[in-house]
């Protein structure tokens, strides 16, 4: 296994595609993950990290529908989200870039 910090960090700023191409950041992190995972070292650690926040933002945001739909809340919800969806692939990005490893709050743990 080798040590490539920056494909980590671009595994984390791939994230941000989805503000463009709208599911891309989750296909190119999926692809990357799945085939440097045995490869890079920390990329399962990093990949696995990116996987359960980005299924953990995509449940906050099913859960904020019903919110928008009954209390108006809901879109604060998905700003914030949004606002947090942005943010932490940054801040992850610049940790990975260090030799740290990845810390999404609000991540649920699906895969370990």
């Amino acid at each position: 296994m080798k040590k490539d910090n920056q494909l980590l960090v671009l595994t984390h700023l791939s994230q941000l595609l989805d503000y463009v191409t709208g599911i891309g950041g989750f296909i190119v992190h999926l692809i990357l993950w799945l085939t440097k995972k045995d490869d890079i070292e920390g990329m399962d650690l990093h990949g696995k990290a990116i996987l359960n926040f980005r299924i953990s933002i995509f449940i906050y945001l099913i859960l904020c529908i019903p919110l928008v739909l009954l209390l108006r809340l809901g879109i604060l919800g998905i700003i914030a989200i949004a606002v947090i969806a942005f943010i932490f692939p940054i801040i992850n990005a610049i940790k990975a870039n260090k030799g740290e490893a990845p810390n999404y709050p609000f991540s649920i743990s699906f895969i370990k």
